[in-house]
């Protein structure tokens, strides 16, 4: 499940995530002739064409972003623009963590903003050593510095 972005704010009303955009088919991108127009489409893709997403784990991947986005309008239009900007600033500077990297750690900070603090997952429980603790400090600080 992908977690909602600490610094974006889509401003809708919205309860549940909307469907997910359908991919062309050659039907969509016919010409007369009945071939695929690369000029006006771009080149063909029948990949994306036989991929088929299920609509129920579309929804269950972007629920929480699509309820975070609805809290943050609803602050909005009883707050004002303010409130939204100022719990995303905080977001984002909390997010930044400055700890060493082969540590782990947990943002509780992150968390309590997000509204994450009374529910229980497992990367609470575990906090990221499901693979063990890495023992090579240079490398992950050569990791997070890009270097």
């Amino acid at each position: 499940m992908t977690r909602p972005t600490a610094t974006t704010m889509d401003p809708s009303m919205r309860i549940v995530p909307p469907a997910p955009s359908k991919s062309a088919s050659l039907n969509d991108t016919a010409n007369s002739l009945g071939l695929h127009d690369t000029l006006q489409y771009g080149p063909r893709s029948i990949a994306a064409e036989t991929k088929s997403t299920n609509p129920l784990q579309h929804r269950l991947d972007h629920w929480e972003e699509t309820q975070d986005n609805m809290k943050l309008t609803m602050l909005r239009e009883l707050y004002g623009l303010h409130a939204p900007a100022r719990l995303l600033m905080e977001r984002r500077a909390v997010s930044t963590n400055p700890h060493m990297p082969a540590l782990q750690r947990s943002n509780i900070h992150l968390d309590i903003l997000m509204g994450r603090d009374e529910t229980l997952s497992p990367s609470d429980l575990f906090l990221g050593m499901e693979r063990g603790p890495s023992f090579s400090t240079h490398m992950e600080m050569e990791r997070k510095q890009r270097l």
